[in-house]
């Protein structure tokens, strides 16, 4: 008996979880067809259905227009479906100083040890963030905040501008906490160009990674994101 309530229990466990991974989290945004963008005719899109993998069900809310997280546990949300070649345009605001958040792009959408999936991370940090983690007396550059792009779990790129193995951006242009930030993503056959609030900073390359979910980020911080728009590419 103690033998079947012990498989029993694994088997809960196993297909629970795959379980909730399923559930809808929110609909939120749009994903629109490139097609009907150069058309200029009727450019309405379908929802966009973000799903659970690993954070809670009071993580995320929606109040009217905006897709607020918690920042706790630490973990993601996923696209319903996998992108390849995508412009996303999404803005976002942290609520917290040194807030800590970001979106991946082409991830499997399964976490590591650490509780965060693979892919290629767009870097959402506030301002503040590098005044209150300097290590060994060095302040990391600014830089670092506003839409550093890397890989992450495996996923190797190749930087436009390296820190390391990582992109930062040229040019400071986020702005503070509770004021909204806009990133547009464009995700080509492996590369990537990030704008920051309207010029264009970053960049990477030969991601051997290129196709997969989006995933939210939810790090310990109170963040809020809104009109995030997809555009499918050929």
């Amino acid at each position: 008996m103690k033998r079947i309530q012990f498989f029993a229990l694994i088997f809960f466990l196993s297909f629970g979880w795959k379980g909730s991974a399923q559930e809808l989290v929110a609909s939120f945004g749009k994903l629109l067809q490139w097609q009907s963008v150069l058309d200029e005719k009727n450019v309405v899109g379908e929802p966009l259905r973000w799903m659970q993998v690993n954070t809670e069900p009071v993580t995320w809310r929606v109040e009217k227009d905006v897709l607020v997280c918690t920042g706790l546990p630490i973990g993601v949300i996923r696209s319903e479906k996998e992108y390849e070649n995508f412009m996303m345009h999404i803005e976002w605001r942290h609520m917290e100083a040194g807030g800590n958040s970001g979106t991946f792009v082409w991830s499997t959408a399964e976490p590591g040890q650490n509780r965060l999936p693979d892919g290629v991370e767009v870097q959402m940090l506030e301002l503040d963030w590098v005044n209150q983690n300097i290590r060994n007396g060095e302040k990391p550059p600014v830089a670092y905040v506003h839409g550093e792009l890397f890989g992450v779990g495996g996923v190797e790129i190749v930087p436009d501008h390296p820190r390391g193995e990582r992109s930062k951006s040229i040019e400071n242009r986020c702005k503070g906490k509770g004021e909204w930030n806009t990133y547009d993503v464009v995700c080509v056959d492996g590369t990537i160009k990030l704008a920051v609030n309207g010029k264009f900073v970053n960049g990477i390359s030969q991601a051997s990674q290129k196709k997969g979910y989006i995933c939210l980020e939810a790090e310990g911080a109170e963040i809020h994101f809104r009109n995030i728009k997809m555009v499918e590419l050929p």
